[in-house]
């Protein structure tokens, strides 16, 4: 289709479908009866009698009703099977014509980005999922899971530690119902409906939104952090607030094998606390004091809880003697984690 017939397909289609106000209400009220005169559609409508034979003229003009002559003027409903039926060809030749001319923007976000349109939070939910390396929490609605559960699936099986959490928890269904352990390693239900929704990729790459912006209200809002050392903030509040307010729904108790890496210290000590054995670590951080980039390995010789899991500690005794370790913002630890790996033998490779 050549420029200038892609424009004219397009105002006709914009056109058919250019009603105002009263050519609405006229149109469903024609549709719901059948056949009415001008002074019952002016009854059963808000169109004041002196504009309604404009009004189903011009109707009339597009095809959406048929004009019987008569005394009184009746107004006759045609199928919108038969109406519309010539537009959905147009239409449906339109978008592929106008999908062929498409070009993709670019869709890097900034460090920090504010959207408030439910499909671009969905867009950037998907794409969160498809951007962790090897770790992936999320907090959902049971039909967010429902609708991103195929590409939870692929993840699960290409290795990643996913950790879900459901709310309302009353909505999910049952471990007898779905297969948890095909998309996650730990899911979670938590009670009531005021859980964000919330997906962190590797610790840096996360998004949080108003459950009322996935509804498609438009003042409501969702925040994307990219990259920025601000995604701390949603990754510490999913994990300290929402995670241990929430009662386990399934868990895999085979686990993911070593070894290990992971975006956040909190997983890495939960995991560790619940196995027995030895364990050896190396992580990339910086010290808290000077900022210097640090490489830490040995063995792990402690991992602790502070009260409501607000401050977590790995102990790693290197060469030169104990490391306290702590999450992203530590202050009372030797090094912030950026990320961690963890192996059964020995350190793993850096």
């Amino acid at each position: 289709m050549s420029s200038d017939d892609l424009e004219a397909s397009l105002e006709q289609v914009i056109s058919r479908f250019n009603l105002g106000e009263y050519e609405i209400a006229a149109y469903l009220a024609v549709l719901q009866h059948g056949e009415m005169t001008a002074s019952e559609i002016a009854e059963n409508t808000s169109i004041p009698q002196p504009r309604v034979y404009d009004t189903v003229r011009s109707l009339s003009d597009v095809g959406l009703v048929e004009l019987k002559e008569s005394r009184p003027m009746k107004v006759l409903a045609i199928d919108p099977r038969e109406a519309f039926g010539d537009i959905q060809e147009s239409l449906n030749s339109l978008v592929d014509d106008l999908s062929s001319r498409y070009v993709a923007p670019a869709r890097e976000p900034e460090a920090v980005s504010l959207v408030k349109s439910r499909p671009t939070i969905l867009r950037y939910l998907d794409d969160i999922i498809d951007a962790a390396e090897y770790e992936l929490t999320l907090s959902l609605t049971p039909s967010l899971l429902d609708r991103f559960e195929s590409k939870l699936a692929k993840r699960r099986d290409s290795g990643i530690a996913t950790e879900i959490l459901l709310s309302p928890s009353s909505k999910a269904p049952s471990p007898t119902e779905f297969d948890y352990a095909s998309v996650a390693t730990t899911v979670k239900g938590r009670r009531g409906i005021t859980t964000p929704v919330v997906a962190v990729a590797d610790g840096n790459y996360s998004m949080y939104a108003t459950r009322e912006s996935i509804q498609g209200e438009s003042d409501r809002y969702g925040v994307i952090f990219n990259r920025s050392e601000l995604g701390f903030l949603v990754s510490g509040f999913l994990n300290t607030v929402l995670w241990t307010t929430a009662e386990v729904i399934a868990t895999d108790g085979m686990g993911l094998p070593f070894p290990r890496r992971y975006g956040t210290i909190r997983r890495c000590i939960s995991d560790l606390t619940t196995l027995e054995g030895n364990f050896y670590a190396t992580i990339e951080g910086r010290d808290v004091e000077t900022g210097e980039h640090w490489v830490v390995q040995g063995e792990v010789a402690e991992v602790s809880f502070g009260p409501n899991r607000e401050v977590a500690t790995l102990v790693v005794e290197t060469a030169e003697g104990p490391v306290d370790v702590g999450g992203q913002v530590a202050a009372y630890e030797d090094i912030e984690a950026y990320e961690i790996q963890i192996g059964r033998d020995e350190p793993p490779t850096a």
